[in-house]
């Protein structure tokens, strides 16, 4: 009898959600570049959407007055309970998406300190608060698994044994693993490279190539895949909803591209600007990465090259199944890489963040 009373009120409860009342999510990480996208993909989906932030997060991404904010305070791990309990007082959210991480540091223990630490502080918290969620979905990445694959370019997959070659991966890997003890019903997707509107990283790329010239590691081929930001937040919505509890999944375009078609793509973007290749050699890049990391720690700023980044440019086969993702959620990517990059570049351009 007390299971049917549970089922009847779980029942109620999602009918009267239906009726008008959205489902809650609350986005953890949301200052990121990507976090920006799941609040925006939360609210055309007609959800409840709260911002987890820091203190010091800049907000003039966020113009939407249905956004709620939590202002989370990771270095001091007491707080989060007060903090969980002040801004949902009755109730929890029914979704989390757990953004928050690190993808360069100055010290390379701040891996752990903030891809693992922070994430056992939060699930805690949770616990502790009354707030554990119907599921929470874990962004980790594609560097978990690590460089296999490398001659043949087999597409990478859910079931390979995760080898990280970075301390980064290495701490996603820990991050997963602690997950699957938490007692908290979990997804987790491994993106590969996600680019879009607000990105800097490929930026930077997309500015040298502006310039004239392409710079690649290495003289071996290079596979690479990549996931638009609005599909990845529209995948991860999917999976929320249809998922399988503890499934880990890999997010990408469906197809990978070799290093001279991102080129010829990004060149067209730019208008048919001619693109010349250089090919650098591993051992200067290795030469590069050891002078900007030291410069990075004298000036008190992580380097976007350092020598967890290098084995990454390293990497070679890049390629992965999302056939699993389809299969369980139907996930499709929308955004081919050459509409994709051009929307990217048009944005730049339009905000003024590029010529």
């Amino acid at each position: 009898m007390e299971n049917i009373g549970n089922q009847e009120k779980e029942s109620a409860e999602s009918v009267t959600q239906q009726a008008g009342q959205p489902r809650r999510v609350l986005v953890v990480g949301a200052g990121g570049f990507v976090g920006g996208y799941f609040v925006e993909e939360g609210l055309r989906r007609g959800l409840e959407v709260w911002a987890g932030v820091r203190a010091s997060t800049r907000l003039d991404r966020f113009t939407d007055p249905r956004i709620k904010f939590v202002k989370f305070d990771f270095d001091e791990p007491a707080s989060l309970v007060a903090t969980l309990r002040e801004a949902l007082p009755e109730g929890r959210w029914d979704y989390v998406i757990y953004n928050l991480g690190a993808t360069k540091v100055l010290k390379y223990a701040d891996f752990n300190r903030i891809n693992y630490e922070y994430l056992r502080a939060f699930t805690g918290a949770l616990h502790e608060s009354g707030k554990v969620p119907e599921r929470l979905l874990y962004m980790s990445s594609l560097s978990v698994v690590g460089p296999q694959g490398e001659r043949d370019y087999a597409p990478l997959t859910e079931d390979m044994i995760p080898r990280p070659n970075t301390r980064y991966g290495a701490s996603k890997l820990k991050a997963e693993l602690w997950l699957a003890t938490a007692g908290i019903p979990y997804v987790i997707f491994r993106a590969t490279g996600v680019y879009g509107p607000w990105d800097k990283d490929y930026l930077l790329e997309f500015e040298s190539m502006r310039k004239g010239f392409d710079f690649g590691v290495g003289f071996r081929r290079q596979m690479l895949t990549f996931i638009f930001a609005p599909d990845l937040a529209r995948a991860a919505y999917d999976a929320l909803a249809h998922a399988g509890d503890g499934e880990v999944y890999h997010i990408s375009e469906e197809r990978a591209y070799s290093q001279k078609e991102f080129r010829g793509i990004t060149a067209r973007a730019l208008g048919g600007k001619r693109v010349f290749p250089v090919r650098v050699p591993i051992w200067m890049v290795a030469m590069v990465c050891a002078v900007a990391e030291k410069i990075g720690a004298l000036r008190g700023r992580p380097s976007t090259l350092n020598s967890d980044k290098l084995r990454i440019l390293r990497q070679r086969n890049w390629c992965c199944s999302t056939r699993k993702a389809a299969d369980d959620f139907g996930f499709t990517s929308s955004t081919p890489l050459a509409d994709g990059v051009k929307a990217t570049v048009d944005w730049y351009r339009k905000e003024g963040w590029m010529k």
